[in-house]
């Protein structure tokens, strides 16, 4: 018989633990789950919390699924009376009792200060009591002291306690069972709970007494006073709560007076009078034409909705405050922030499905866009630097960017505006339409394109720009830094072709203006030809931050095709204004198979040394000898003054 209690029943699968099974064996030991969770759970937490919390762990014990479980322990080989013998023999009970004990013993187990709480000791979610505090019944000094033993036991010792006293486990039985529950050492554990006398029915109760069994309660109420204070100051915070989410949800439907605008914090009245359209400045119509120096400050007001009030508040105000569904991007080294005064209004007009707004504080150029209609949702701003533009930098502005198409607004001294491809120098220009406002006609852009298969580039009267990403297109120039021009000759064109595949690098980097300077042509060894060396720099509008790129222009059948890359550097002054010199380098391989150094500078450079891996020099401003692949040879060379110049790098 005793056999037969040990072995799982039938219908189940050996070493598993059906749900239903593990179910009906909860329902019918809960109680003494409970409390063996009680007495295992340390006593710091409180009554109330063990109570709760053994109830927790004793309905958390039910598995979600089948689960394996250890081969349980026969009642002869136990030592158990009968009812506990069944207890134990019963295919459900061993593994639940398993998981409580572990829970019990984790909640017990010391701590360190960085370690998280376990579950178990967290106070339990489900089930909860409010406003009452419960324990069990206490009779008598007895049950006191035998809390109090407990209380100095470990949590492995009130393991062994409990599973002594209550399921009446002893000897091996005893020490499996703790070791199976994560007891490092159930000897120690064992010995602890020797040291507690067993219970003789006179000198102390039983742990299955009343005293502690946590489904027979007694139930007293909290700290009611405390409770009406905490209950008045949850009522206030909700209160309170309720009146910032009804604050915060205004105005609901639509644009409020400021559209798209963060709330207003601060108001002073250098501020109000910054926002106010009234106050904006306005250029007179012929002013560009008296000015000393043309820019956009001299750009009369365009558009046809410059006496739209509302949409011009709700420009500046975005501009001060843009808000979270405002879509702002910025040049870099563009302050953001409203205006110190009243801006200047350049443009106001509907531009395609857009309402399109652009101003001018002296150092900034701001584009506000939002839909025609004005009727909420989301705005686009973009700031850029426009400080110290000239009549050749501040030809034209962005005023409208739809499915890869630019439109410009462009300024009042331009007389015709054409487009041209710059990989296509031998193709003439197209011109290009314009409205009574300035603004332009679609005009296909690069910006986004994935292939250097195109480079549209504007042609604004004598000038040449393309579009970079940014509001103010970059101006192109050809020639030495001490005499660019415009990059619209047919040397220019040519030079431009081989070097616009090097433009993307510069997007989205603040560009006022790229030229391009062929500062040197050699004859290549083997009688290959005759290639170009070009000097291609990058101004931004901040001033610092220059890009500066040499390239090899190598005898090629396509007009466009990409010259390469020799040196790159960023806040160099090579090739610039203030440094007009520049020496460059870098290995070629000849049609034969022989490996070149290959070096030239301006035409300022008298002679060109080599030094490191390899050694070596030449009169002049060329450079050509031959060399092994891998080489890196250090340039330097020497200008008409004695100067000694470093190769760009």
């Amino acid at each position: 018989m005793e056999q037969q209690q040990a072995t799982a029943p039938p219908s189940e699968p050996p070493g598993h633990l059906d749900v239903e099974v593990a179910e009906a064996a909860l329902a019918e030991h809960y109680p003494h789950l409970v409390r063996l969770g009680y007495v295992v759970l340390p006593p710091d937490l409180g009554r109330t919390r063990r109570v709760l919390t053994a109830h927790a762990l004793a309905q958390r014990a039910l598995p979600r699924g089948a689960t394996a479980v250890a081969e349980p322990v026969a009642a002869g080989s136990a030592g158990l009376p009968g009812q506990r013998g069944a207890r134990e023999a019963a295919g459900g009970y061993a593994p639940l009792r398993l998981r409580v004990l572990r829970a019990a013993l984790e909640a017990a187990r010391p701590r360190r200060r960085w370690e998280l709480p376990s579950r178990a000791a967290l106070p339990p979610l489900l089930p909860q009591v409010w406003g009452l505090r419960l324990a069990p019944r206490s009779d008598g000094a007895a049950a006191l002291a035998l809390e109090q033993t407990l209380a100095s036991l470990s949590g492995p010792g009130r393991a062994a306690c409990a599973l002594r006293d209550l399921d009446g486990l002893d000897g091996p039985a005893l020490r499996r069972v703790l070791a199976e529950a994560g007891v490092a050492d159930a000897d120690a554990a064992v010995a602890e709970a020797d040291g507690v006398p067993q219970a003789d029915g006179a000198d102390r109760p039983r742990l299955d007494a009343p005293e502690f069994d946590p489904c027979a309660l007694r139930a007293r109420p909290t700290d009611l006073a405390r409770r009406r204070q905490h209950g008045r100051a949850a009522l206030a915070a909700a209160a309170a709560l309720a009146v910032c989410a009804v604050l915060l949800g205004l105005p609901g439907d639509g644009w409020g007076p400021d559209g798209a605008a963060a709330p207003s914090y601060a108001r002073n009245p250098a501020a109000d009078a910054a926002l106010d359209p009234s106050r904006l400045t306005r250029a007179e119509p012929g002013a560009w034409r008296t000015a000393s120096r043309p820019d956009f400050a001299t750009w009369p007001a365009r558009g046809d909705r410059l006496g739209d009030r509302e949409l011009l508040r709700r420009a500046l105000a975005v501009w001060a405050r843009p808000g979270g569904s405002v879509q702002v991007s910025a040049t870099p080294g563009t302050l953001p922030g409203p205006p110190a005064g009243p801006p200047q209004l350049l443009f106001a007009g509907t531009v395609d499905q857009a309402a399109v707004v652009l101003f001018h504080d002296g150092l900034r150029v701001v584009r506000y866009a939002e839909a025609k209609s004005g009727d909420g949702g989301g705005a686009l701003l973009d700031l850029g630097r426009a400080d110290a533009a000239d009549q050749a930098s501040a030809t034209a502005l962005v005023v409208g960017r739809v499915d890869g198409n630019v439109r410009y607004l462009t300024a009042p001294w331009v007389g015709s505006v054409a487009v041209r491809d710059l990989l296509r120098p031998q193709d003439a220009a197209r011109p290009v339409a314009r409205g009574a406002d300035g603004v332009t006609a679609p005009v296909r852009s690069p910006v986004q394109a994935r292939e250097c298969a195109s480079w549209p580039a504007l042609r604004l009267g004598p000038h040449l720009a393309t579009d970079l990403g940014e509001l103010a297109p970059a101006r192109l120039t050809y020639g030495s830094p001490s005499a660019t021009a415009g990059a619209t000759g047919a040397e220019a064109l040519r030079g431009l072709a081989r070097t616009a595949c090097h433009l993307p690098a510069l997007r989205g980097a603040g560009v006022r203006s790229v030229n391009a300077w062929r500062f040197a042509s050699q004859p290549l060894p083997e009688a290959a030809g005759s290639a170009a060396w070009v000097c291609t720099r990058a101004e931004t509008w901040r001033g610092a931050g220059a890009r500066t790129l040499t390239q090899l222009q190598l005898p090629a059948r396509r007009p466009d095709a990409p010259g390469t890359a020799a040196a790159r550097a960023e806040g160099s002054a090579a090739c610039g204004p203030r440094a007009p010199h520049v020496l460059s380098g870098m290995l070629w391989k000849s049609p034969a198979g022989q490996w070149y150094v290959l070096a030239a500078g301006d035409s300022e450079v008298t002679s060109i040394t080599l030094s490191g891996d390899m050694t070596g020099s030449a009169p002049g401003n060329l450079l050509a000898l031959p060399t092994k692949p891998g080489t890196r040879p250090d340039l330097s060379a020497t200008l008409a003054g004695g100067e000694r110049l470093t190769a760009l790098r």
